[in-house]
């Protein structure tokens, strides 16, 4: 019986070598796939997708209409109540005013629909700012160099 012969001047395969192999055959087959694309008429639809980060944009869309529909019925459950106990009734914060007489002019002012909205408004902003900071979420997001 012989030795099959080898070739001693051929390399050895090391989990580096194969790791190497494998992401130029996937750089490869990427340029491929990505020419392909290219030479087609959605080629310029597909840039704009990747380009404009329009992906990221509808999952950021959708996500933050999640979040704004949970921070509204936080506000509606948690802070509402609070400002009813500070000012009495939202109702009633809701249509007060005051009247300006000037050479026999009348003119209402209805700043309680405004001071309740503004309210609202604080409450909402802080509500996302201490989610945001809490959660740490502000890290997420990459900067572009």
């Amino acid at each position: 019986m012989t030795k099959p012969s080898v070739d001693k001047s051929a390399k050895k395969l090391t989990p580096k070598s194969i790791k190497a192999a494998k992401k130029i055959a996937a750089i490869k087959e990427k340029k491929i796939v990505s020419a392909a694309i290219k030479d087609t008429h959605m080629g310029g639809f597909v840039n704009f997708i990747r380009e404009q980060g329009v992906v990221g944009l509808a999952v950021g869309l959708a996500i933050g209409t999640a979040a704004g529909d949970t921070v509204k019925k936080l506000v509606t459950a948690f802070i509402d109540p609070l400002v009813q106990l500070i000012v009495g009734s939202q109702q009633g914060l809701q249509s007060a005013s005051f009247t300006v007489e000037i050479a026999g002019r009348r003119g209402e002012f209805l700043y309680g629909a405004f001071v309740s909205s503004l309210i609202t408004l604080i409450a909402v902003a802080f509500v996302v700012y201490a989610i945001v900071h809490f959660l740490k979420l502000d890290k997420l997001d990459k900067k572009k160099d």
